[in-house]
C-alpha cells in the first residue's frame, strides 16, 4: 500500500475541508493548529522511527482530530473519527488503519487515554504548545474562543486559574516530549501562579462584585497591552535548573550549561569513535578468518570431509559478526531537507547535517539566524542533537554487542567443534 500517497490524499481532502467549513468563532482549533499539530506529530514520530504505516496512522489521526469541531464542539473527536472514517473508506484504506487512526483520534479526547505508542504520540502533539513559548499566544487565544462559543465571560484571573490547574493535571505520554517540554511546562505553572498571587493582593474586596467585574476587566487590557509589549522583549532568567531549565530564554547564557553541553557532546563523540574503532577490528579479523578459510580449508575438505561441519560452523560465525559490525557502524541519512514552517515551529534540529544537507545556503541560513535569534529554539536545538546522539549510540552499541556475542560464543562452539570432529570422526567418512 503506497502511503505516501494516501497521506497525500488525507492532506487535500481534511485543507479542502477547512476551507468549505471554516468557522470565524473557531479562532483557536483552526487550520493553523492542525497544521502545528500534524508537524508536532510528525516531529515525534521522526524520532521514534515509525514505520510506513504507522507513520500514516499518525499523520492522518493529526489531520483529522479536530475537524470534528465544525459539526459538534461538545463531541468533536466522535465526529472527526467519524469523518475520517468515510474519507479513509472512499481512498482504500484498510479497516485495521482507519481502526488504528480512530483510536489516536479518540485518545485525545481529555482527559487524554493513549493506549500504544502511536496514540501517545498523537495526544503529546496535539498539547505540545503547552511546554513552549507559544503558551502564552495560544491560551490567549483559546481563552477567546471559550467566551464565544460557550457565552461566557472569563476574566484573565479566572482563566488563568483554570489553565493552572489544567497544566498541573496534564502529562506528557512520550519520553521524547517529557525530556523536550516538562521544564518549560513547570516554569508556566510557577509564572501564572506568581500573576494569580499578585493579582489577588491588588484586586478589591471580594463583596463588591460589579467593582471587583470592571477592575477585571480593566485588568484584562492592561494585562493584554503589557504581554503585546513583553513579548517584544527577551526574557531574563532569575534561576536556572541545569537539567530542566535549558528552554527558556537567555540574555546570557551561562557557562555551566555550555559546558554540560559541549562535555556531553564531546563524549558522545569519543564513544562512538571508540564503537567505529571496535566494529574495525571485528570486521577485520573475521575478513582474515575468511579468507583463511576460503583459501586454505575449503579446498582440502574432499580429503578432510570430518572437518566440514566445524568449518561451515566458523565460517557462519565470522559471517554473522562482520554483518553486525558493518550494520553497527553503518550510516542512516535522513531526507536532508526542511521547510520554512519547520523553522518557525522549531521542529527541525539545524545542528545535524542530515536535516539540511539537501537544502539551499539561503533557506538554511534563515533557519540558522532564526535559531541565533532565539535562545529557546538554541537550547531546544542542542538538547534534540544531544539525545539523537544518544539514540544512535544505543543502537551501534546493542549491534556491536550481539557481533562480539556472536564471535565469542561462536569460536567456542567452532574451537569444540573441531577438537570433536578430529577426536571421533578423523578416520571416518562423513558421507
Amino acid at each position: 500500500m503506497n502511503y505516501q500517497h494516501l497521506l497525500k490524499q488525507v492532506n487535500e481532502y481534511v485543507l479542502a475541508y477547512y476551507s468549505a467549513h471554516a468557522d470565524p468563532r473557531l479562532i483557536y482549533h483552526d487550520l493553523k493548529h492542525t497544521e502545528t499539530v500534524a508537524s508536532r506529530a510528525i516531529e515525534i514520530a521522526n524520532h521514534y522511527q515509525l514505520n510506513d504505516r504507522d507513520y500514516f496512522v499518525v499523520a492522518t489521526a493529526s489531520w483529522f482530530h479536530d475537524t470534528g469541531y465544525m459539526l459538534d464542539i461538545k463531541q468533536h473527536e466522535e465526529h472527526s473519527a467519524l469523518l475520517a472514517e468515510t474519507f479513509l473508506k472512499t481512498i482504500g484504506v484498510s479497516d485495521s488503519d482507519i481502526k488504528d487512526v480512530k483510536g489516536c483520534i479518540m485518545a485525545t479526547k481529555m482527559p487524554q487515554s493513549p493506549n500504544n505508542l502511536m496514540e501517545k504520540i498523537i495526544c503529546d502533539a496535539d498539547l505540545y504548545h503547552l511546554g513552549t513559548a507559544e503558551f502564552d499566544e495560544t491560551d490567549k487565544l483559546l481563552r477567546k474562543e471559550t467566551n464565544i462559543l460557550h457565552g461566557t465571560d472569563l476574566s484573565k484571573r479566572e482563566w488563568r486559574r483554570k489553565s493552572i490547574g489544567f497544566l498541573a493535571a496534564h502529562h506528557y505520554h512520550t519520553d521524547y516530549a517529557q525530556v523536550l517540554l516538562n521544564g518549560a511546562k513547570q516554569r508556566k505553572i510557577e509564572e501564572l501562579k506568581e500573576k494569580v498571587a499578585l493579582a489577588d493582593k491588588k484586586s478589591p474586596e471580594e463583596n463588591i462584585v460589579e467593582v471587583a467585574k470592571k477592575d477585571d476587566k480593566k485588568e484584562d487590557k492592561k494585562d493584554d497591552k503589557k504581554e503585546d509589549k513583553k513579548s517584544d522583549k527577551p526574557k531574563v532568567t532569575v534561576e536556572i535548573d541545569p537539567v530542566t531549565g535549558l528552554k527558556r530564554r537567555l540574555e546570557e547564557p551561562k557557562k555551566g550549561i555550555e559546558t554540560m553541553f559541549r562535555i556531553s557532546s564531546t563524549n558522545h563523540q569519543r564513544l562512538s569513535d571508540m564503537a567505529d574503532n571496535k566494529a574495525h577490528i571485528m570486521i577485520t579479523v573475521n575478513s582474515i578468518i575468511l579468507s583463511a578459510i576460503i583459501s586454505l580449508v575449503l579446498r582440502r575438505l574432499s580429503d578432510n570431509q570430518f572437518l566440514i561441519v566445524p568449518t561451515f560452523i566458523l565460517l557462519a560465525i565470522s559471517l554473522l559478526t562482520i554483518i553486525f559490525s558493518i550494520l553497527a557502524t553503518r550510516p542512516s541519512i535522513p531526507e536532508g531537507v526542511f521547510s520554512r514552517k519547520d523553522v518557525d515551529n522549531r521542529s527541525v534540529n539545524l545542528l545535524f547535517f542530515g536535516n539540511f544537507y539537501k537544502m539551499s545556503l539561503e533557506e538554511y541560513n534563515y533557519g540558522m539566524e532564526k535559531m541565533m535569534d532565539d535562545k529557546e529554539f538554541l537550547y531546544g536545538s542542542l538538547i534534540k542533537d544531544l539525545y539523537a546522539q544518544g539514540v544512535v549510540l544505543g543502537k551501534k552499541y546493542r549491534l556491536l554487542r550481539i557481533a562480539y556475542n556472536i564471535f565469542m560464543f561462536g569460536l567456542i562452539v567452532s574451537v569444540l567443534a573441531f577438537i570433536l570432529s578430529s577426536t571421533f570422526f578423523a578416520d571416518k567418512p562423513i558421507i
